[in-house]
């Protein structure tokens, strides 16, 4: 089969390699997918360069998301999902081969079925983006009567979390660096949008919450937007993040937290529970097959692009950045 995969850490352009491996056969318990798009996300350049820990194995396939169609199984899985459309989480999780390649076999759970509605391209915009944003939005509980704030509205977990927000009856304010961004954001349904570059956040959130503050933040850059949020959360109120990156080590005021009783919780959808992210993909997948959810698809690449399509999330590509591999 056709793969990608790099066997020393390093800019994209220098390890990622080209060529044919040996096509994967299915385990006890797994399904082999044949990939039709992969998904990039920051986490997998991230891997690539060293940022995240050594490699698992002597050559990486990489890529966590993808979505095809399962043409093989393994032994205790369903015969019924033998052609199945799936959205795929996970792949490169705890193991070298990702969805960079024109096959992957992976554990039965981790190939969700796709609707009909659900395009393969959508698909691959799922797994790490909406796992992430789900796990944050719903953390402190029922919603209805809340308001959130999302930061990175824009962004590709900013989009899901604003819209799982809205379906779980909160208001959502959201934060952009941009007009472009903010339109975005608004489309995805946040009820109010402040553009951080040219508006101040506080005053902006103390109009719209009426002096009260939010009840939870989304928070996509813990250390460097923690002044801000710790003047807009309510006491009580929670901060569910799953990045630092400008702010890596953030100092901590520990007073200011426990004097507002603020709850700090660290998303990392590769350690939920298992019964917790069964529970979230079903919900998602309820949204799905619903037509409730949209995604924001970005720049599109050809699996020998695959270095050209990493560079582009290091360069911020709005939208999660795919890669057709297969037909």
């Amino acid at each position: 089969m056709k793969a990608v995969w790099y066997e020393r850490q390093g800019p994209a352009s220098e390890v990622l390699q080209l060529g044919e491996m040996e096509t994967p056969e299915p385990s006890v318990g797994e399904v082999r997918v044949r990939i039709a798009v992969s998904g990039v996300n920051p986490v997998d350049t991230k891997r690539r360069l060293g940022g995240r820990g050594e490699m698992p194995a002597s050559r990486v396939v990489p890529h966590l998301d993808g979505a095809g169609v399962i043409d093989r199984i393994g032994e205790g899985v369903d015969k019924s999902r033998l052609g199945q459309p799936v959205w795929v989480y996970e792949a490169q999780g705890d193991r070298p081969m990702g969805t960079a390649a024109e096959w992957v076999t992976v554990p039965d759970a981790r190939a969700v079925c796709l609707p009909g509605t659900t395009s393969f391209e959508e698909g691959a915009c799922l797994g790490v983006p909406a796992l992430t944003a789900y796990a944050s939005v719903f953390t402190g509980g029922d919603l209805r009567g809340k308001t959130l704030l999302v930061t990175g509205g824009a962004g590709a977990v900013g989009r899901y979390a604003i819209q799982f927000a809205k379906l779980g009856g909160a208001q959502v304010i959201a934060t952009v660096s941009s007009d472009e961004k903010g339109q975005l954001a608004a489309s995805a349904g946040a009820d109010e949008v402040v553009n951080y570059r040219s508006e101040e956040v506080v005053p902006r959130v103390r109009a719209f919450t009426s002096g009260e503050g939010v009840d939870q933040i989304v928070e996509v850059e813990f250390g460097g937007n923690l002044d801000v949020s710790l003047e807009v959360l309510k006491p009580g109120g929670v901060i569910a993040t799953y990045a630092s990156q400008a702010v890596p080590e953030p100092k901590i005021p520990f007073y200011t937290l426990l004097y507002k009783n603020v709850v700090v919780r660290h998303i990392l959808v590769l350690l939920m529970a298992e019964d917790a992210k069964q529970a979230a993909i079903a919900k998602i997948s309820q949204w799905l097959e619903e037509a409730l959810l949209t995604h924001h698809l970005g720049p599109r690449f050809a699996i020998e692009q695959t270095a050209a399509a990493h560079e582009a999330v290091e360069n911020g590509a709005v939208g999660k950045v795919l890669i057709e591999v297969g037909d």
